[in-house]
């Protein structure tokens, strides 16, 4: 599923969208080094790193992968020569607390909304209090009303199964186990299907966002958020952005 997930991401741009997000401040100095929270299997995030190197005429930046569940075989893969400037951290990282993560801009990337209230709460108070720069971003946005999400929730499934069965060819490497699960036993597709469907309702409102943050101590913190854009000036996805005010 997440190999698909990489797969929609170079579709549609997403590597674009985070490196526009993320490239001005990097330009400024701020960072040199970029933590992702919540990597699973790595992601768009490297390819957001290649980009942002061949934008900026730079391989200054690192870009490190976090999880709370490392992907052992992600880890052993980018221990490798030639891994270039990734690496995947080792140990467990929970984003509900930073001072265990390594130093660096975080980043959480389509996977905020996987986090209740209570959790998404605790993020943002960990990045604002060790005045950590953050950047979450969602491709998706809840922007449909509940009753219509339901009347086609029958057709979106559809489209995402036909969907899956199509970008599997694009899935590199592929192993045997993605070919079995997803065209003679397809459990992939129907987990893919439900998982971006159920996502979108529970994405994070711009209204939702106003109410994690308005809850959050005052502090020499700067939050703001909006809708994200390709550089054709296409909508695609929002995101939420924290920063020293320094």
């Amino acid at each position: 599923m997440t190999n698909l997930i990489a797969v929609l991401h170079r579709m549609v741009g997403t590597k674009e969208v985070i490196a526009g997000l993320l490239g001005p401040l990097i330009k400024e100095g701020r960072q040199t080094r970029i933590v992702d929270l919540g990597s699973g299997s790595g992601g768009i995030m490297p390819d957001v790193l290649e980009y942002l190197e061949l934008e900026y005429k730079s391989d200054n930046w690192e870009l490190v992968l976090t999880d709370l569940y490392p992907n052992d075989e992600r880890v052993q893969e980018f221990k490798k020569p030639g891994g270039g400037n990734i690496s995947y951290f080792e140990k467990p990282v929970d984003a509900t607390d930073l001072n265990l993560a390594p130093e660096g801009l975080k980043t959480m990337i389509n996977c905020f909304h996987h986090m209740e209230p209570q959790k998404a709460r605790k993020i943002l108070r960990s990045a604002q209090e060790l005045k950590q720069p953050i950047l979450i971003y969602e491709m998706g946005e809840n922007n449909i009303p509940l009753l219509i999400w339901w009347l086609l929730l029958p057709l979106s499934l559809c489209i995402l199964i036909i969907m899956a069965l199509v970008m599997t060819f694009w899935v590199r490497p592929i192993s045997w186990q993605q070919i079995l699960f997803t065209y003679f036993i397809p459990i992939i597709p129907i987990c893919y299907a439900w998982d971006g469907q159920a996502s979108l309702p529970r994405m994070y409102t711009m209204e939702d966002l106003d109410l994690l943050i308005g809850e959050l101590p005052e502090a020499d913190y700067e939050w703001n958020k909006g809708s994200a854009f390709k550089k054709n000036g296409k909508k695609l996805g929002t995101y939420l952005m924290g920063l020293p005010a320094n």
